[in-house]
């Protein structure tokens, strides 16, 4: 029974930090890019809402049914950009439940939709790993106002 404390493998030394390195390396890379893409997401997701109210408030408050559909394009645009989004990527439409839209107590609803492609995507896979993502908002046009075309 002598000397079975003292028996030590001399060819593993130092493998435990190659071994941490290289799991570390490993787990770390898929982590970032989950992370990198739900952030994308997230900032797409804020970004396409934050959007769609600032239009939103424009349009009801315009003088005129084209200078109203101008504003909120232009505020839109302006809103996404300050988010870091493409303003060609993303499609606005608004509808009105009356005519004229600008008529007291008339709802104007908005919807602005985009996909958000994964990064580091192949080019030929960019329609599957696309995430679709809409934004709706009503707005209601303030009783009190006149009513204007």
């Amino acid at each position: 029974m002598t000397g079975l404390g003292r028996c030590r493998f001399r060819g593993d030394d130092g493998s435990a930090l190659v071994e941490f390195c290289f799991l570390g390396v490993l787990l770390l890379i898929p982590l970032v890019y989950v992370l990198t893409t739900a952030f994308i997401v997230q900032r797409t997701g804020f970004a396409l809402t934050a959007a769609s109210r600032e239009a939103g408030r424009v349009f009801v408050q315009a003088n005129s049914g084209k200078q109203a559909l101008r504003f909120s394009k232009v505020s839109a645009q302006v809103t996404l950009r300050d988010q870091g989004v493409d303003p060609q990527s993303v499609s606005i439409k608004i509808s009105c439940a009356s005519r004229p839209c600008l008529s007291p107590g008339a709802r104007v609803d908005l919807a602005l939709s985009t996909s958000v492609v994964v990064p580091f995507a192949p080019a030929f896979m960019k329609t599957l790993t696309s995430i679709p993502m809409t934004s709706h908002q009503s707005f209601v046009v303030d009783v009190y106002r006149q009513a204007r075309p």
